[in-house]
């Protein structure tokens, strides 16, 4: 069974370019010498050589087998190298969110976050990112959603209880929620902070899919605020097909509910992919099984 998921998989790649045959700038001895020395193993064993015979070959087949522990050693050293080349050649990083979607792959296979970044000083928002919830929180959120359908002859309190559940499951992963609160005429569901941005929270659990029309009234709420301002719709029953296609998106991203919760997924990689694809395809709903296959 493979250690890294399909996903991850893609995101070490963008990072050390395995796909193209090499891994940074190492020649095969160099390659050799850093895994011995880092990890403790031979890459060029056979164990590791079923996929193909390159540098990168080589270390994609040891990602599927490997002990996650000698995978976390692997992923940590490599990361500390090719954040060295980038210093030292006064380069840009080219991958958005690397060391934040890296955390959380080393993080889920038991390893310690990434040192700090050296030519940055974090603000207290990106430290709350790092949060990863205990098995048993994530657990105890999961129990209390399902709990919620049992809550059927009482509409609003099931409302209530919703948003109150979401406040929870976001401070779960660090984005300081806040719960709703009431602006002259008007009510916000909740709050929350990712990456500097502030996102209005729209929660709606209805037998009812939601229509264009309220997106359209929630985005137009979501924009009153400061420059920057953006909003998550989460619908308990979805959204009509209807109301997908007539809403035009702007700074509005909708989240399905249980599919990030069964799965464990990090909250923070969900809403920066859903933006990023959302803002590249024009598409204000993609399902989390479309962003992280299984």
């Amino acid at each position: 069974m493979a250690v890294l998921r399909p996903v991850e998989m893609r995101l070490v790649d963008d990072l050390f370019g395995m796909s193209s045959g090499w891994v940074l700038d190492f020649s095969n001895r160099t390659f050799e010498e850093f895994f011995r020395h880092e990890v403790g193993i031979e890459i060029y064993d056979d164990a590791y050589g079923f996929i193909g015979t390159s540098k990168g070959k080589h270390l994609s087949a040891f990602l599927q087998v490997g002990q996650p522990a000698a995978v976390v050693k692997a992923l940590t050293a490599l990361w500390e190298y090719r954040q060295d080349g980038i210093i030292s050649r006064d380069e840009k990083d080219t991958v958005n969110s690397g060391r934040e979607r890296l955390n959380a792959v080393l993080q889920r296979l038991g390893g310690k976050p990434l040192p700090g970044d050296p030519t940055t000083i974090p603000s207290a928002s990106v430290q709350r990112e790092h949060t990863v919830p205990s098995e048993r929180l994530l657990q105890e959120l999961e129990d209390e959603f399902a709990r919620l359908h049992g809550m059927e002859d009482a509409a609003q309190a099931r409302g209530y209880a919703f948003e109150r559940f979401l406040k929870k499951w976001f401070d779960a992963w660090g984005l300081d929620a806040r719960a709703s609160f009431k602006l002259i005429g008007e009510q916000i569901d909740g709050s929350f902070e990712h990456r500097g941005t502030v996102y209005l929270i729209e929660a709606k659990w209805t037998n009812a899919r939601t229509d264009a029309g309220v997106l359209r009234s929630f985005q137009e709420k979501a924009g009153d605020g400061f420059e920057g301002t953006r909003g998550l719709f989460v619908s308990y029953s979805g959204f009509t097909a209807e109301g997908l296609h007539a809403f035009n998106a702007k700074r509005v991203i909708l989240m399905d509910v249980f599919q990030v919760l069964r799965r464990r997924i990090s909250l923070n990689e969900v809403i920066a992919a859903k933006f990023r694809r959302g803002t590249e395809e024009r598409r204000p709903l993609i399902q989390v099984g479309e962003l992280f296959p299984q």
